[in-house]
């Protein structure tokens, strides 16, 4: 797993699984089990791709990431009790710090409040 999220640019052979539509559609079904640290970054990384201050590589990056999130099977298939998204989580978490320096406060208030909505 790890050799699979070594480099971000890595995350262009998954930009064709990227839809807005099925990102929600993810997030529905998947929030409670894959928890709030992976949907915290989702939602971190989908407010970044919104921006229009992103840089194209970094939309790149992100738009890859998140359809990587969306593949129902990957490296660890997301079906499997604890560890199913814990492939998903690494690829966000380097997605992200890939992109931290395009992540705004208000970006990070915007996922925060998405959370309390969601999650309480």
């Amino acid at each position: 797993m790890a050799d699979e999220f070594k480099d971000p640019s890595e995350f262009s052979k998954y930009e064709q699984h990227y839809s807005e539509s099925k990102l929600w559609d993810k997030i529905r079904q998947v929030a409670v089990k894959a928890g709030a640290q992976v949907i915290y970054l989702v939602l971190c990384l989908y407010y970044t791709l919104m921006s229009p201050d992103v840089s194209v590589g970094n939309k790149t990056i992100i738009i890859g990431a998140l359809g990587y999130f969306i593949l129902p099977i990957d490296i660890i298939p997301d079906f499997i009790p604890v560890l199913g998204f814990t492939d998903d989580l690494a690829a966000l978490k380097l997605a992200f710090d890939a992109v931290r320096a395009s992540v705004t406060p208000d970006i990070e208030n915007q996922a925060r409040q998405k959370m309390a909505e969601w999650f309480g």
